[in-house]
């Protein structure tokens, strides 16, 4: 299935462009696409690993620093609902991802049917990326928001919300992002602008522009 999503992103690739590639193994796949039809694109990634793996097959990559804006990005997600809410909480990269999401004029996240729920259930945490010296001001404002915490390091805290509990997503993304000391969530909200969702005899597009 991963194959078969990688194979439908390859229709979003416009020849001689910046595109941006996440991690994880459809955007595996994908590299080895893109190599295998010889497009000429340059590559932005928040990702060591996909950076690797495109030196390694001679692809072009440029730095995030040196970009403002790519035609396309792509990547994967934990959890998404059908208004293209997504948690991305297992890698910890999320603000990268985000700075690359950002700059694309379409933001696709490749992911097969089992992740996809009517409304999110947060069955992950919202990792924060928090500044070392404010773990304790944060803590005590997400535990303010209904949230349980646990530390992955110093610099990420997960924090595990009930459903139940959270009336909207937007505003829950709001109140997270303002907490002085967080720097990033893993919680995208408005900013996919599209999904393809592979199962095991068909393929989805779920679509929606940026401010919905």
């Amino acid at each position: 299935m991963k194959k078969t999503c990688a194979k439908e992103a390859l229709k979003y690739i416009r020849n001689k462009s910046i595109i941006g590639l996440g991690g994880g193994s459809t955007i595996s796949h994908l590299v080895s696409y893109i190599k295998e039809n010889k497009l000429d694109v340059k590559i932005v990634t928040p990702s060591f690993n996909t950076e690797k793996l495109c030196r390694e097959n001679n692809l072009n990559v440029l730095e995030i620093s040196y970009v403002s804006e790519v035609s396309v990005a792509f990547d994967g997600c934990d959890e998404i609902d059908y208004d293209l809410n997504a948690l991305k909480s297992c890698g910890g990269i999320h603000t990268k991802e985000k700075i690359v999401a950002t700059m694309a004029k379409d933001y696709i996240l490749l992911v097969d049917e089992s992740k996809v729920c009517e409304t999110l259930k947060f069955n992950y945490p919202v990792v924060l990326e928090i500044i070392p010296e404010s773990k304790s001001i944060v803590e005590k404002s997400v535990k303010q928001l209904g949230g349980k915490v646990r530390m992955r390091n110093d610099k990420l805290m997960e924090v595990y919300f009930d459903r139940k509990d959270i009336k909207s997503i937007k505003k829950l993304d709001e109140d997270l992002r303002k907490i002085v000391g967080v720097i990033e969530t893993s919680l995208f909200h408005d900013i996919a602008t599209k999904a393809i969702v592979v199962g095991e005899n068909r393929i989805k597009l779920i679509e929606c522009e940026k401010g919905d």
